[in-house]
């Protein structure tokens, strides 16, 4: 359920808000409609959302040794590589050189002068190669951040250990492990426009490259907030998502973390990566110990594990594992309301959420957490929340249903008490979406409606 106590604290949470170059109003209007004020005054956008994907966006982009893979699903590769550098990586202590070329994004204004920012990306990454995630951001007096390392990522831990990197910051803003956030939200600085930097490395001398599909961030701004509007249930539907226990993993594999609570991100992603028809093959699976239940939940955990932040629930990390699977697409956002996780449910997709509460904040659930992954997989017909919720005692315990109003609370807050009374953050409406390409179009409908294709 909670991950190290090294994790990040969540700053600000957030709304949806407007199509167009990102941004989301639906699920705003949708929360205005449903609460006691009504319709007639929507609230303003409170996230915007811009991801680069297309073969148009590529080219909007400024290349140094780069090329645009064309096709269905068009890429970023290697072509001629803009030059070689030493890379020691700290948590080995070796030394290699790597080729490597770069690409930088256009400046994106944000809708929503924000308070955080969260990158994440989709890549392929054959052994022998890496990439290297970063973000710059602009103030409103016009200044900028320095560049950001968002993540040294690979698919697999031969080359490279994948990595957040601490200690990132300027006189306004700091990276926690995978969030860019303003210090002091209350001051009034806010970051209008960010660019994002993707370095490609491979072997030196080698023709191999990584393959990025997708890169892009969400940028957020809500204001503290102990309790949010209540929205009206939807129509029920109920998702047939597989089911898989955390807890069964409880002391596996002390070098990820130790398996059981500290598993929940994983665990989660593992259920929606299949839902989608993809899993691990018998190759990928036979380093895990013989005899260990649902090895593929230990494949996950250590293919999402950050070893900067000593844990698996690095957030762009696990939408990059789930991207390394056959034509799936990750991203990293908030929603606004349980709303618009219903209108995901109703066209298919399932929802990964992030919370935290009190053990009697969420009637069944039978704990309390600082911080907990579960996945939203229908509704009842009473608006009730169908939850695969890995903090359960087997596969079978997996599937929980949970009150709405509770639910809903505790996942798009920002601030809460602890078991002692003190005030702790809420990660605000955090979410993962998984999806295949081509989607259907009502899948495409809906995405495209909360800013994400």
């Amino acid at each position: 359920m909670t991950s190290p106590t090294s994790r990040r604290t969540v700053l600000t949470a957030a709304l949806a808000a407007a199509a167009g170059a990102g941004t989301v109003a639906a699920s705003a209007a949708s929360a205005a409609a449903s609460s006691p004020a009504g319709p007639s005054a929507p609230p303003a956008a409170l996230v915007d959302n811009r991801f680069w994907h297309t073969y148009t966006d590529w080219r909007c982009g400024t290349g140094d040794g780069t090329r645009i893979l064309p096709g269905a699903r068009p890429g970023l590769v290697i072509a001629t590589p803009a030059g070689r550098v030493d890379h020691t990586d700290p948590h080995t202590g070796e030394t290699a050189a790597w080729d490597y070329a770069t690409w930088t994004s256009p400046v994106h204004r944000s809708a929503v002068p924000a308070t955080e920012v969260i990158a994440s990306w989709n890549a392929r990454t054959p052994a022998g190669t890496w990439i290297q995630a970063e973000l710059s951001g602009r103030y409103a007096d016009g200044t900028d951040t320095p560049w950001f390392v968002m993540g040294r990522w690979a698919a697999g831990d031969g080359d490279i250990r994948r990595t957040s990197v601490d200690g990132q910051g300027d006189p306004r803003s700091t990276v926690w492990t995978d969030t860019l956030s303003v210090d002091d939200p209350a001051s009034g600085v806010r970051l209008v426009s960010f660019r994002l930097r993707l370095t490609l490395y491979r072997a030196p001398g080698s023709r191999l490259t990584p393959t990025v599909w997708r890169v892009g961030a969400m940028a957020s701004d809500v204001p503290d907030r102990f309790t949010v509007p209540e929205t009206a249930p939807g129509p029920a539907r109920e998702l047939p998502v597989p089911r898989y226990s955390q807890n069964i993993h409880i002391g596996q594999y002390p070098e990820y973390d130790n398996g059981g609570e500290a598993w929940c991100s994983p665990t989660s992603s593992q259920m929606i990566i299949e839902y989608w028809g993809r899993k691990p093959t018998a190759d990928d699976l036979a380093w895990v110990k013989p005899g260990l239940p649902d090895p593929q939940v230990c494949h996950a955990a250590r293919h999402t594990y950050d070893y900067q932040y000593g844990g698996c629930g690095n957030w762009p990390f696990n939408a990059a594992y789930a991207a390394t699977y056959r034509d799936m697409n990750a991203v990293v956002t908030r929603l606004g309301s349980l709303t618009d996780v219903e209108r995901l449910v109703r066209a298919g997709i399932p929802v990964i959420t992030s919370q935290s509460f009190l053990k009697e904040e969420l009637t069944g659930a039978g704990y309390g957490t600082s911080g907990h992954l579960m996945t939203v997989i229908g509704f009842t017909p009473e608006g009730d929340v169908i939850a695969n919720d890995p903090a359960s005692p087997d596969n079978d315990a997996v599937r929980r249903v949970y009150r709405r109003r509770q639910f809903e609370n505790i996942w798009l807050r920002t601030k809460r008490y602890d078991a002692e009374g003190k005030v702790r953050s809420g990660t605000g409406g955090v979410c993962y979406v998984y999806w295949p390409d081509r989607p259907t179009p009502s899948r495409q409908r809906v995405l495209r409606s909360l800013g994400l294709v």
